[in-house]
């Protein structure tokens, strides 16, 4: 469709015998194609991920839009194995009791007060009545 489409990046329409296609309704020039953060060309040799009708290569994405740990607000690789409490996400190393630093384990009972991660030792039946509840187990 050279010529009727008209680029997502500079406005302008393509006439160039190729053109890329991120989405079904976004279209741009093989030049304007490029991350919106730092720049780096974005071509059918790299993954392209979009939002709000950007382009942005994975690693800046990952850091503008991914998920972060709750503790050291580090974004996640894909390899990582994660704990989770409630709506936040940890790295395994990061899922300690904020009274005494013990790593907790899938299994360990727990108690999330804000953001803070609690050991039962640390909130217990015994500290202000209530018990610490089961955390969930990583996948």
């Amino acid at each position: 469709r050279p010529g009727l489409a008209l680029c997502a990046g500079c406005g302008g329409r393509i006439q160039d015998p190729f053109l890329l296609r991120v989405s079904p309704d976004l279209e741009w020039h093989v030049a304007c194609l490029k991350c919106a953060e730092c720049g780096q060309p974005l071509d059918e040799t790299c993954t392209c991920f979009l939002r709000d009708g950007k382009a942005y290569c994975k690693r800046d994405y990952s850091r503008l839009f991914g998920i972060k740990c709750a503790q050291c607000r580090a974004s996640f690789s894909s390899s990582d194995l994660v704990m989770r409490a409630r709506d936040h996400v940890y790295h395994l190393e990061c899922f300690r009791c904020a009274a005494c630093g013990r790593q907790l384990l899938p299994g360990d009972q727990f108690c999330l007060r804000d953001r803070d991660l609690l050991c039962r030792a640390d909130h217990g039946p015994n500290h202000d009545g209530t018990a610490a509840s089961r955390g969930p187990r990583s996948p």
